[in-house]
């Protein structure tokens, strides 16, 4: 009766880092300047360059690799697999997450890179977890 699996609120931390990103990159995006396409259907793509298109390519990058990580957390709960392995590999996927697109922002390649391999092998040990 000690309150969710530590592995589950990291799950919600990740759910924040996240929103964040999607506030950061919105805010990002309103600069392109065209009220009427934001408004309006978007069948045109417009291009985002600089560091507003490096905030949407970094959420986008986080859209690809959350689903993933939140099936294997859901998978190891329901099957009782939590431990050591899972809440270390739940920390090092939010941790690795929030400091993406902070990285990618400034234009630093390979410690962004850096960051996005600390996220995927959180997710990495989640699904290792699930087989032992």
């Amino acid at each position: 009766m000690g309150g969710p699996a530590p592995e589950l609120l990291l799950l919600t931390a990740a759910v924040v880092v996240g929103l964040v990103q999607l506030f950061w990159a919105t805010l990002a995006t309103r600069g392109r300047g065209d009220l009427n396409w934001a408004a309006g259907p978007r069948d045109e793509p417009m291009p985002v360059t600089g560091g507003a298109g490096r905030l949407d390519r970094s959420f986008r990058n986080f859209m690809e690799t959350f689903p993933l990580h939140a099936a294997v957390v859901i998978i190891a709960y329901l099957a009782a697999k939590l431990s050591d392995l899972t809440l270390w590999g739940g920390a090092l996927y939010v941790v690795g997450r929030a400091f993406h697109p902070i990285l990618y922002l400034v234009a630093i390649p390979y410690l962004r890179t850096l960051a996005w391999a600390v996220a995927f092998t959180g997710t990495l040990m989640v699904t290792t977890a699930i087989f032992l």
